[in-house]
């Protein structure tokens, strides 16, 4: 048994604030302003300056692409095109795989203003092939090397730019597919395991993964599924299937399905093809791109739907984004549910008569804020694209007043895991009158992190019965300005009322997540 003394933030629904917490096996025993004697003689913790909240939670991200790159080369930091084929050749030199990955190129970061070329990939290394993924997630940059490496049918593809080593769309994906079979076992694990310290160190207790990216056997939905299983700690593990295939789903009996990839219903505004309904301002000819026929996505939601799974899929663009909440509206009057909980990834562009239609089914959001202050994709380049239509993304204020329950995520590997620079982002949105209060921040990343896949009854929120999943910060957020927020520090992740212990071996790792049953 321990008390917490100090500014115990719930993050409930009421937002309220207690001044004790006593925790005890691993649950929150009792919550208050008052300490009855029962507890007095317990081990106790001033807070002081600090404050107790629910453990964050990161609604959206790719975990298996987080793990490679996040133990990988990683040029978000190049400011120049030199610099970042230096750090290319450094890394080539003391690495030794066939294909070196890295994550992070953009336009915006370096001052030619343009992506690396193939021609400057292949300078770097020329014995090496090369597979640089943007910084967004949607395209990549290949040198000579792994062009040739790559199999015809994917030259055919939409997307394909072997002159300048860009791919993207289609091409991108069966990229990607191609290199990720190229991963081995003991190496994946590695990087997921390290992944998850990183993660926990930002205070991140659960984490939405959307799983699927192209492993054989689609071997990192296994292995992302024994990790939720195996791990000690107390990390909680909530798996998105990125597949249209709903066999897979069953054959698995997993509940949920959708993600980006193969569910994705757009591009992404750093490839310029983020589905509109109005053309992009400066490309008047262009109105990006829609992966699927309505047909096909209503047709899956449908199918979804109908045997109870909880569906989310990627929209960017007002177009796509009208396109999901079509799709889920039909679904709905299909085969009514009243606690179906259907998400809308990202929906940075949405249309006021879908958010309507979203608030009136009870469709949520699983949003990234940390884009709003994205250097790698930032508000001038977005206004170069949209024009006086930039003011009208990622509407927190309007959405949150609508009822639309918006959860956080980072969309890792394309901004990091860090639910504090969300929380940041969120309350400092560009358009000053779209900010959000510090204690709705907070809640995208604790009570609504949790609610958005049935978990807010056992964590999310710091109440009596509860997991004692819980973080301590340095600081009070509630004591502190919005342009502030980003002084805020992680001390102590605690998990099951314990410290998080780092550093879990891939022996037990296995042995446990084969043999144990659990959540995932």
């Amino acid at each position: 048994m321990k008390i917490y003394d100090g500014a115990i933030i719930s993050c409930d629904r009421e937002s309220h604030v207690y001044r004790y917490l006593v925790e005890d096996k691993g649950r929150i025993l009792h919550l208050a302003n008052e300490l009855p004697a029962v507890y007095q003689g317990a081990p106790r913790e001033l807070l002081g300056e600090r404050a107790l909240l629910p453990s964050f939670g990161d609604t959206h991200l790719h975990f298996a692409s987080y793990s490679l790159f996040n133990a990988g080369l990683d040029v978000r930091r190049a400011r120049s095109l030199p610099e970042m084929c230096e750090q290319i050749r450094k890394f080539a030199a003391v690495n030794s795989d066939r294909i070196i990955m890295g994550f992070g190129a953009s336009t915006h970061a370096v001052k030619e203003k343009r992506l690396v070329s193939r021609r400057e990939l292949d300078q770097a290394s020329p014995d090496r092939a090369i597979f640089i993924v943007k910084y967004d997630g949607h395209a990549c940059i290949l040198n000579s090397k792994m062009i040739a490496m790559l199999p015809d049918k994917v030259k055919s593809l939409r997307g394909w730019h072997e002159e300048t080593g860009e791919m993207n769309q289609e091409a991108f994906f069966a990229t990607t597919d191609f290199i990720t079979k190229k991963v081995s076992l003991p190496r994946t694990l590695r990087n997921m395991l390290r992944a998850v310290d990183d993660m926990a160190a930002k205070g991140i207790g659960m984490m939405h993964t959307a799983s699927g990216v192209g492993f054989p056997l689609d071997l990192d939905v296994t292995l992302e599924t024994i990790l939720g299983k195996g791990l000690d700690s107390g990390f909680q593990t909530r798996l998105f299937f990125q597949t249209m295939n709903l066999d897979k789903i069953r054959k698995r009996k997993l509940p949920r399905v959708g993600g980006c990839f193969a569910t994705a219903l757009d591009g992404c505004f750093g490839s310029e093809d983020a589905a509109l309904r109005e053309p992009y301002a400066n490309h008047p000819e262009n109105h990006g791109i829609l992966f699927h026929s309505d047909a096909e996505v209503i047709q899956f939601a449908k199918r979804a739907n109908r045997e109870g799974l909880q569906i989310e899929m990627h929209a960017i663009g007002d177009a796509a984004f009208d396109q999901a909440v079509m799709a889920i509206e039909a679904a709905l009057k299909d085969f009514p549910r009243q606690d179906h909980r259907h998400g809308i990834i990202h929906a940075c562009f949405p249309t006021p008569e879908g958010l309507q239609k979203c608030a009136d089914l009870g469709i949520h959001i699983p949003l990234q804020p940390a884009f709003l202050m994205w250097d790698l994709e930032p508000l001038s380049f977005l206004e170069t694209l949209l024009g006086d239509r930039t003011g009208m993304i990622s509407p927190l204020r309007k959405m949150t007043d609508m009822g639309i329950l918006l959860s956080g995520g980072s969309d890792a590997p394309c901004t990091l895991p860090d639910p504090i620079a969300g929380i940041h982002a969120a309350c400092n949105h560009y358009v000053s009158g779209q900010s959000l209060t510090i204690p709705e921040a907070l809640r995208l990343f604790t009570y609504n992190a949790a609610w958005t896949t049935f978990d807010e009854k056992e964590r999310g929120s710091l109440e009596a019965g509860k997991m004692a999943d819980m973080v301590i910060l340095n600081r009070n957020p509630l004591a502190m300005k919005p342009n502030e927020l980003l002084d805020l520090k992680v001390e102590t992740l605690l998990l099951n009322g314990e410290p998080y212990k780092k550093g879990q071996g891939m022996l037990s790792l296995l042995a446990k997540g084969l043999l144990m049953g659990g959540k995932i």
